[in-house]
This record gives structure tokens, C-alpha cells and sequence, in this order.
């Protein structure tokens, strides 16, 4: 009999979960320098240069197109979360550049044999709520049998050509917000291996569930005064931190201590629970980073793969204790976890 989606456990039908499970960014790096990619017109504002999260294509003087897609296998075991959670993660790739969504193709892999359809039912229901409440049309998708379970959607939205927040903008003096609390790398591990249920890990849930609509809080000169931003996502903090700093030219200084965690991550890492990511994202970073005196499980931490996790925004420093305190309105555990300084040797410098 197949298993239906009320006796199935998700993370137990996939060796890798969520964005931990993307290819690593120095590989990554290494086979796209071997493509020869078509050229671009005039109107492409943003590619995949820079690692940005998402393209631009300006339509109009007035208008910009955001696109992106994003898709993963499932990091949670219960289908309905599972869907919520990668449609706030596809959604939040278009709020990090400042737009704001419009509409959302599903991209959907589903073993036909193994899994009951009620199973992808309630994946494409946990997506819906989520896209419903970030006003999303759902427009369609396609949908191959697959031997494992993957979901995703590809966004379309739009933005100002001259109000984009792309990661090579970060200012020197701005000030570094991050909007939602690290770990859902460790606390997933835990939870693929038993070691946790979802109950444990409610607040990790909710905040992958939660979207990322930053643009929608906040009022035009408060847009105006955020210069850069990126999602962070599978390389962790220190690895979409690293690329903003490298494609702004500047050095991000992080303040460890205030780096918000989700409840039980730290402990976690002390267990053991990590990822291939964890050692990958620091392979990737070490060279670029000056860690200082911090610890083992702080290192950890720093490049913790996060699913869904928080929009890293570079702020006009004038105005960010105004902008973090609007923001904590919606996300509690949104922080200052940083600054920006001149470009120096390192891209990063962690301060203990």
C-alpha cells in the first residue's frame, strides 16, 4: 500500500532536505565559469554574476520583472508544512531584490509509485496557503514521475528599475539587519535522524513558513534607506553574507553575539547534527573570512544551511534602528548583526 500523507514521515524518503541539499557554491562557481552563455540585451539589470537571488528584465521605465525559481526535497515530514515552506522560500528570492510577487509556477518531481497523490495534495495545499497570503496568483506548473519527491515554484513579480535591492549595493558605514533567527540546518538534521520531532522544532517551522515581505512593511524612504539585501539560504549566513560583501566590494563586519538562534539550534550543533553543507559552506568561505575568537559551534553556526531563513538587509545606518524596530513587528527575532566598513583583505571579519 502506498503511504498516505498521515502516516508518512517526508525526510525519511530522501537522503538530503531542503536547501542543504543545493550543490555546493565553490562547484557551483567552477561549472558555470565553463559555460558559454548567450548574450544579453541592454534591458537584463541583474544576472547570475553576482549570485544575486534573482534576475531582472526592465519592461518599462517604471517597471522591472523579477524572476526566480527555487525547489528542493522535502526537510520536513509532514507534506502541508513542507509545501508552505518552499513556496516561502521560491516567494522570498523576489521580496530580497525589494519587489514583490505576482505569480508562481509549480515544479513538481513525485514518485507516482511509491507515494498516495493525497501526499502531493496536501504539499500543493501547504503552498497555496502561503502564496494566498502573499496575494500570488497561481498560474500553473509542470510535473514529472520521479523517484524522489521534489517541489518548487518559479516567481515572477515586479520592481522599480531604480529601487532594486541587489547584493552588490551594501554602503560603507550601513548598518546589517537580519530578519529571522538561525538553525534550521542542525534542527532539520536532528529531525531527519529521529532525534527531534516537529513539535520540538515548532519555532523552526513556523519561521521557514513565514514569508519574507519585507517591501510590504515598509513605506518608500525606509525602502529607499535599505542599499542592498540577500536571503539567507543554503550557504548559510557566512556564505550569502560573503557574496554580498564581494559583489559590493566592501567588508562586512558581524557581531556573533548578536546573531539571533532558534530555540535548541546551538544544542543541536553540540550533538553533532550537521550536514554536508556545513562543511562545504566553510570550504567555501574560509579564505575570504576572518573568524576571530570564536568557537567551534559558533563557526558552525555561521554556515549553518538555512531553509527559508531571513532577508540579510544593508541599511542606511541613520535610519536602521527605525526600520528594525518596524520590523520586529512581524519578526520578532529580527536583529542588528553587523556592519559595513571598507573593502579590506577578508570579506567578512566575525567580531567575538
Amino acid at each position: 500500500m502506498e503511504p498516505s500523507s498521515k502516516s508518512l514521515k517526508l525526510t525519511q524518503t530522501v537522503q538530503k532536505g531542503g536547501c542543504a541539499a543545493k550543490v555546493a557554491a565553490s562547484e557551483l562557481r567552477q561549472i558555470l565559469s565553463q559555460v558559454k552563455f548567450p548574450p544579453q540585451d541592454s534591458r537584463v539589470l541583474v544576472d547570475g554574476g553576482l549570485f544575486d537571488d534573482a534576475a531582472i528584465y526592465q519592461v518599462t521605465d517604471d517597471i522591472a520583472l523579477v524572476q526566480t525559481l527555487d525547489f528542493f526535497t522535502p526537510i520536513v515530514d509532514t507534506p502541508r508544512i513542507f509545501g508552505r515552506v518552499a513556496a516561502a522560500n521560491a516567494l522570498s528570492d523576489v521580496y530580497a531584490m525589494g519587489g514583490i510577487p505576482k505569480t508562481a509556477l509549480a515544479i513538481l518531481a513525485f514518485p507516482l509509485g511509491a507515494l498516495s497523490n493525497d501526499v502531493i495534495v496536501e504539499v500543493l495545499q501547504g503552498a497555496c496557503e502561503v502564496m494566498s497570503e502573499a496575494k500570488v496568483n497561481f498560474v500553473g506548473g509542470h510535473s514529472i514521475d520521479d523517484d524522489t519527491l521534489k517541489f518548487g515554484l518559479s516567481v515572477t513579480g515586479y520592481v522599480h528599475p531604480k529601487k532594486i535591492w541587489s547584493n552588490a549595493k551594501a554602503q560603507e558605514t550601513d548598518v546589517l539587519i537580519l530578519t529571522k533567527a538561525l538553525g534550521t540546518g542542525t534542527l532539520s538534521a536532528a529531525l531527519k535522524r529521529g532525534e527531534i520531532t516537529e513539535e520540538k522544532m515548532s519555532e523552526a517551522l513556523d519561521s521557514m513558513s513565514q514569508l519574507n515581505l519585507v517591501p510590504s512593511l515598509l513605506n518608500e524612504a525606509d525602502m529607499a534607506s535599505i542599499h542592498s539585501a540577500t536571503d539567507i539560504t543554503g550557504f548559510g549566513f557566512l556564505g550569502h553574507g560573503f557574496q554580498m560583501a564581494k559583489a559590493s566590494q566592501k567588508t562586512f563586519e558581524i557581531f556573533m553575539t548578536q546573531l539571533p538562534l532558534l530555540s535548541g539550534a546551538r544544542e543541536s550543533l553540540e550533538k553533532g547534527f550537521l550536514t554536508k553543507a556545513h562543511r562545504s559552506n566553510w570550504d567555501y568561505v574560509q579564505t575570504h573570512v576572518h573568524r576571530g575568537e570564536i568557537t567551534e559551534i559558533e563557526k558552525l553556526l555561521l554556515v549553518d544551511p538555512q531553509t527559508s531563513g531571513g532577508l540579510l538587509l544593508s541599511v542606511a545606518a541613520d535610519q536602521a534602528a527605525s526600520i528594525l524596530q518596524k520590523l520586529q513587528l512581524h519578526f520578532p527575532k529580527a536583529q542588528i548583526v553587523g556592519r559595513v566598513v571598507a573593502q579590506e583583505q577578508c570579506s567578512v571579519r566575525v567580531l567575538g
